[in-house]
C-alpha cells in the first residue's frame, strides 16, 4: 500500500511539475528568448500554455489507451514522455522545440491526470480513496513546491550574475545578465529530470487495478491484486461487488428492461445514472480552472513583479505561496473523509472569491495611476516601426523626471497582428523597446493557408499585416507599486491557493474517479479531464495578451465570477460520496 501511494503520488509530483515549472523560469525566458527569437506576447503565452494543450490532446485518448494497455502501463509511459520532455526543452535553439517539448511535457501530464487517479480510485479501498486522492494533490503540490524552490536558486543567481557584471561597460553588462538568464530558465528545466525517471521505473513494479483486470476476466489475479492491499476476509465481499457492478443489466434502475440483451445493452446508456454524473463531473472539472488556478501558478512571479515585489522578493513569495499549498493540502488530507467532499468545496471556493476580489481590487488601485503616453509614442514612430529605451532622456519625454522606477506598457498593432510588450526603467540590462514588422507579423502556416482557401481561416491574413501601418492602440505608463502592494497581493495570493487547496485542490480528483459509473469511468474521466484542460488552456493562452489590454484587475474580477458559479454548484448539486463504495455511488444516481 505505501509503495503504490508512493509511486502514484510521484505522478502527482509530475503533473505539479508540469503546471509550476514555468513560474520561475518565464521571467528569464521572457528576457530571453523575446530578444533572441524575437517572441510575442501571445507566443510566450503559447509557451505557458502549451503544457495546458498538451494535455487536451492525451486526455482525448488517455480512457482508451488505459482501457487497451492496462492503467499501470499506461502510466509508465507517462513517465517516459516526460522524461523525454526535459532535454527537448532544455536544449531548444528556437521557438518551435520549445514549443514542442512544452507540448511533450503535457501530453504526459494529461495522461497522468486521468489515469493516477483512475488508477487510486480503482486500487483503493472506499475508507482510504479520499485519502489516496488528497496525497496525489499532496505530491502535486510539493512538485509546485520544488518547481518554486528551483526557481528561487535560479533567481539568485541572476542577481549575483548582476551584481558582478555592474562594473562592466554597458554593452558587457547587458550581454552578461542576457547569459545569465538564458542559462537560468534552462537549468530549470533540466532539474526535472530526476522525478520523471523514478516515476517511470516505479510504476514497472506496481499491480495492475483489480478493476481493470475483472473487466477482462481475471478474477485470480482480481483477487490477488486486492490481496496487496486489503485484508483476505475484505477481498471476497470487495470481489463479489466488483462482480455483480459488471453483471449485465444490474443497476439500470426500475424503468430498465429485464427481458432481452437489447434493452440491458442500451437503456443503462441512456439513464441518467450515466448521464448526470458524467455532466456533473464535467462542469466541476470546468469550473476547477475557470477559478484561474494554473495561471496563477504560472504567472505568479509575473504577477507579483507587477504588482511591486521586485527579482528574488517574488520567488521568494513564490516559495512561500507554495509551501503553504502543501501545508493545507496536508489539511485537506485530514478532513477530507471526516468533513465530506462538499464541505470543502463550499469552504474552498468562498475563500477564493474573497481573495480573487480583494486582489482584484489592489491592481484597479495601482492601474487606475497610469497616464496614456499614447500619442508621443506613436509621433515618435518612423518607417513603420520604433525603438526606445527607458533612459533618463526617454523617461523626461514621457513626462517622468524624478528618478523613480517606473513600466512602460505599450499594446500595439500591424493590421490584425498585434503584440505587447512591458519595460521597466530599473531593469539592470536596459533592454531595448522594439516594434518592427518582422517580429509582429507572422508568416501564413500551412493550417492557415488551407483554411484561407475555403474562406473558413480564423488566423489573421499576413498580407494584411505586411501593409497596415505601426498603431499604438495603448501606451501607459506609471510608477512601479511600492513593495507594500506587492505584499498585499502576494498576500492575497496566499488565501487564493490556501482555499484552492483545502477544497478544489483535493475534491476535484475525487469527484473526477468517483462520479463516474464503473461501465463509462475510464473513457468519462478522459472526456471530463478534456473539457478542465481546455479550460485551463484557453485562460493560460490569453493571460499575457488580456492582461497587457485590459489589466490584471481584469481578469481578477472574471475568475471570481466563475468561481461564485462553482461555489453554488457545490451547494446544490453535488451529492456527499464520503465512506461511500463506487458502486453505492453508482447506485446513487441509479435511483435518480
Amino acid at each position: 500500500m505505501g509503495f503504490l501511494l508512493f509511486i502514484a503520488g510521484l505522478g502527482g509530483l509530475l503533473y505539479g511539475i508540469d503546471v509550476g515549472i514555468i513560474a520561475g523560469a518565464l521571467p528569464y525566458l521572457e528576457s530571453t528568448a523575446s530578444m533572441a527569437w524575437r517572441l510575442s506576447a501571445q507566443q510566450l503565452s503559447f509557451i505557458v500554455a502549451a503544457v495546458l494543450l498538451g494535455s487536451v490532446l492525451s486526455s482525448l485518448f488517455a480512457g482508451a489507451l488505459a482501457d487497451w494497455i492496462g492503467r499501470r502501463w499506461a502510466m509508465t509511459l507517462a513517465g517516459v514522455l516526460f522524461t523525454l520532455s526535459i532535454p527537448l526543452i532544455a536544449l531548444s535553439d528556437g521557438y518551435v522545440p520549445l514549443l514542442l517539448g512544452r507540448l511533450l511535457q503535457g501530453v504526459s501530464g494529461g495522461l497522468i491526470g486521468v489515469i493516477v487517479p483512475l488508477y487510486l480510485a480503482e486500487c483503493l479501498h472506499a475508507r482510504h480513496r479520499g485519502r489516496g486522492a488528497a496525497l496525489f494533490q499532496l505530491l502535486l503540490t510539493i512538485g509546485l513546491v520544488a518547481a518554486a524552490v528551483i526557481g528561487l536558486l535560479q533567481a539568485h543567481s541572476v542577481e549575483s550574475a548582476t551584481v558582478a557584471a555592474g562594473q562592466l561597460a554597458e554593452a558587457e553588462r547587458a550581454a552578461a545578465v542576457f547569459a545569465a538568464k538564458d542559462h537560468a530558465w534552462r537549468s530549470i528545466f533540466w532539474w526535472c529530470l530526476t522525478p520523471g525517471i523514478v516515476f517511470t521505473v516505479g510504476c514497472l513494479l506496481l499491480a495492475e487495478s483489480p478493476r481493470w483486470l475483472a473487466r477482462r476476466g481475471r478474477m485470480e489475479d482480481v483477487r490477488a491484486a486486492l490481496l496487496r492491499t486489503r485484508p483476505a476476509d475484505e477481498v471476497e465481499v470487495e470481489l463479489r461487488e466488483i462482480q455483480l457492478a459488471l453483471a449485465p443489466g444490474v443497476g439500470a434502475g426500475a424503468g430498465a428492461t429485464s427481458s432481452g440483451s437489447s434493452g440491458r445493452a442500451v437503456e443503462p446508456l441512456l439513464s441518467r445514472r450515466y448521464v448526470l454524473p458524467f455532466l456533473l463531473a464535467c462542469l466541476i472539472l470546468a469550473l476547477n480552472q475557470a477559478t484561474g488556478i494554473n495561471s496563477v501558478l504560472a504567472y505568479v512571479v509575473n504577477i507579483l513583479n507587477q504588482a511591486g515585489l521586485p527579482g528574488s522578493a517574488a520567488n521568494t513569495a513564490d516559495v512561500a505561496l507554495k509551501v503553504l499549498n502543501a501545508l493545507m493540502t496536508v489539511v485537506a488530507v485530514v478532513l477530507v473523509d471526516r468533513k465530506g467532499r462538499r464541505f470543502l468545496l463550499m469552504l474552498g471556493t468562498g475563500g477564493i472569491v474573497t481573495a480573487l476580489l480583494a486582489a482584484g481590487l489592489l491592481f484597479r488601485s495601482a492601474e487606475g495611476e497610469q497616464r496614456d503616453v499614447r500619442p508621443v509614442l506613436q509621433a515618435r514612430v518612423q518607417s513603420d516601426g520604433l525603438a526606445l529605451r527607458l533612459s533618463d532622456d526617454t523617461l523626461r519625454s514621457l513626462g517622468v523626471s524624478d528618478g523613480s522606477p517606473v513600466q512602460l506598457t505599450v499594446a500595439y498593432a500591424y493590421g490584425p497582428f498585434t503584440n505587447v510588450q512591458t519595460r521597466r526603467s530599473d531593469d539592470a540590462a536596459l533592454p531595448e523597446l522594439r516594434m518592427r514588422r518582422e517580429d509582429t507579423v507572422q508568416p501564413d502556416s500551412v493550417i492557415g493557408a488551407f483554411f484561407r482557401k475555403l474562406h473558413l481561416n480564423p488566423f489573421a491574413d499576413p498580407a494584411e499585416g505586411l501593409r497596415a501601418p505601426l498603431t499604438i492602440e495603448r501606451a501607459d505608463i506609471a510608477a512601479v507599486p511600492s513593495s507594500a502592494h506587492g505584499w498585499q497581493v502576494a498576500l492575497a495570493m496566499c488565501l487564493f491557493v490556501a482555499s484552492f487547496a483545502v477544497g478544489p485542490g483535493v475534491c476535484v480528483w475525487l469527484a473526477l474517479s468517483e462520479l463516474m459509473p464503473t461501465r463509462i469511468r475510464s473513457n468519462g474521466m478522459s472526456i471530463a479531464l478534456l473539457v478542465n484542460q481546455f479550460v485551463s488552456t484557453m485562460i493560460a493562452a490569453l493571460f499575457l495578451p488580456t492582461v497587457g489590454q485590459y489589466g490584471y484587475a481584469t481578469m481578477f474580477f472574471a475568475w471570481a465570477g466563475c468561481t461564485v458559479v462553482y461555489f453554488l454548484t457545490a451547494a446544490f448539486l453535488l451529492p456527499e460520496t464520503k465512506g461511500k463504495t463506487l458502486e453505492e455511488i453508482e447506485a446513487h444516481f441509479g435511483r435518480k
